[in-house]
């Protein structure tokens, strides 16, 4: 059965000119060089190049000298190890040195993409059927590194997307590292990574149960700074601060608007991007409310699956997800608690929709299969297009088929609310599937989703193209139920 989606005549697409100043190593012996031709300026000299720097950039960033200061602390032991005096150094230097550090990302300069949609926690001031939404991008700049940004909107009660203005800046958050780390569970998601424990026992075995994140740390870079260390060992060595790497929390100055909020890469785990994030509106037995996703870290050749919560939009916790059920992408974490534990869906083998439950929204082991390819547009693989949604009728979950041709659509399943493993139907045709006009992009033949709400009895699906772009479509509920529930 046929379900109709109304395409909504917006498009969502790569700008170029939001760029954030990221930090640039240009190596060791190159850095040397630069900071001795800037060591020999003398200071007036030393001003007026930096104000033709402050004149051209400035304006493109908030606060962009304390950027220069940042960049130029990174390069601290380089500058004290060509024996000069750091601290005697004056601002206008330092800054100087900083700028040199420094280059413009243009990060949505390639693809704006993945989007998923959650409600705001400010609904105050509305009109009737209007809902204030916060809508999240998989945005992608040189390199295809990804990271997450952000834009705001109203949803009227025409389901018409009322944008809010964007901001002039683009600010990173500041990172602060979790202090300690539980070495039972360290240990176990080391072994998770396949990290071989030879390397790491040694280690290991020196840190307290309860082990700060410094101490670990130094540990580790004791060992590598010694000589014929194998690669085999380095590489293993180097994964052990990658995860301890990948517990933080991001803070947000509150003079920034949602939409100047980008979460970049901070990590070595994510260093080649953040992929696919799933936000969901997360509303615990106690009532308490907050906002959850799951994304995917990738490094380049390895991935690790992370959860990041916030309250606000303004600080965020970030955690890797550890257990046999994740491994791999594609994780949707349910909206509530059943039966009193977190759920969670994922794709574990990359093919099949698996579903499993947990004490704790970072373990999840014991994954069952619940979905497996029906249908030729998805004979390929199944998955979730982001957390499930409740409905009176059961568990609405937005699944993408993968078909011939490396074809991507989109279809529509629901399950049992007390068990989510009993399927009670499941769209025989895609729900969307690329038009014509959507199949050319980065990735061609592609429609996409990471998140869906409902609102004014209708279905609101952003959707990417083609790995490109996107834009939203609105399905009415009643009809998409019927199908479902029509055997």
């Amino acid at each position: 059965m046929r379900v109709s989606v109304i395409r909504k005549n917006i498009r969502f697409t790569p700008d170029s000119s939001r760029v954030v100043a990221r930090y640039f190593m240009n190596g060791d012996q190159r850095t040397q060089k630069m900071v001795s031709r800037i060591m020999a300026l003398d200071e007036k000299q030393t001003m007026l190049a930096l104000e033709h720097t402050l004149r051209e950039f400035a304006s493109r960033h908030r606060n962009i000298s304390r950027i220069f200061f940042r960049h130029c602390e990174n390069i601290k032991g380089i500058i004290e190890g060509m024996q000069i005096n750091y601290d005697g150094l004056s601002d206008e230097r330092k800054m100087l040195i900083g700028s040199y550090c420094t280059m413009e990302y243009a990060i949505e300069s390639a693809a704006f993409f993945n989007p998923s949609i959650v409600e705001d926690f400010d609904q105050l001031y509305l009109g009737q059927g209007e809902k204030r939404v916060i809508i999240s991008f998989r945005a992608t700049g040189e390199g295809h590194i990804s990271s997450i940004v952000f834009r705001r909107a109203i949803i009227d009660k025409d389901n018409d997307l009322q944008m809010m203005k964007i901001g002039d800046h683009i600010d990173k958050a500041e990172i602060v590292h979790k202090s300690l780390y539980n070495k039972e569970r360290f240990v176990k998601k080391l072994a998770e990574m396949h990290t071989p424990d030879k390397y790491s026992a040694s280690i290991m075995q020196d840190l307290p149960e309860e082990f700060e994140y410094y101490a670990l740390k130094d540990a580790v870079n004791r060992v590598l700074a010694t000589n014929n260390i194998s690669a085999e060992k380095k590489i293993a060595l180097e994964e052990m601060t990658w995860l301890a790497d990948s517990f933080y929390d991001l803070q947000f100055k509150h003079d920034s608007d949602i939409t100047e909020r980008v979460i970049f890469p901070i990590s070595d785990s994510e260093s080649r991007g953040i992929e696919d994030a799933r936000f969901v509106r997360f509303i615990d037995d106690d009532k308490s409310e907050k906002i959850m996703a799951t994304y995917t870290a990738y490094n380049g050749h390895t991935i690790l699956p992370k959860l990041l919560s916030t309250e606000n939009f303004y600080t965020f916790r970030v955690m890797p997800l550890h257990g046999n059920g994740a491994l791999n992408k594609n994780l949707a974490v349910f909206p509530r608690k059943i039966k009193g534990k977190y759920a969670m869906l994922a794709r574990v083998d990359g093919v099949n929709n698996y579903l499993m439950y947990s004490d704790r929204p970072t373990v999840w082991n014991n994954p069952v299969v619940i979905q497996e390819p029906r249908y030729p547009w998805e004979f390929t693989q199944v998955g979730n297009c982001g957390s499930p949604l409740w409905t009176e009728d059961g568990w609405l979950v937005i699944t993408h088929g993968v078909g011939a041709m490396r074809r991507y659509c989109i279809g529509a399943s629901l399950f049992d609310l007390d068990d989510p493993s009993k399927e009670i139907g499941r769209l025989s045709e895609p729900l969307l599937s690329p038009l014509e006009n959507e199949r050319e992009g980065y990735v061609p033949n592609v429609v996409y989703s990471c998140g869906a709400i409902i609102h004014n009895s209708s279905l609101i699906l952003p959707y990417a193209v083609s790995d490109y772009s996107s834009t939203y479509g609105v399905v009415d509920m009643a009809e998409l139920l019927h199908a479902l529930k029509t055997k």
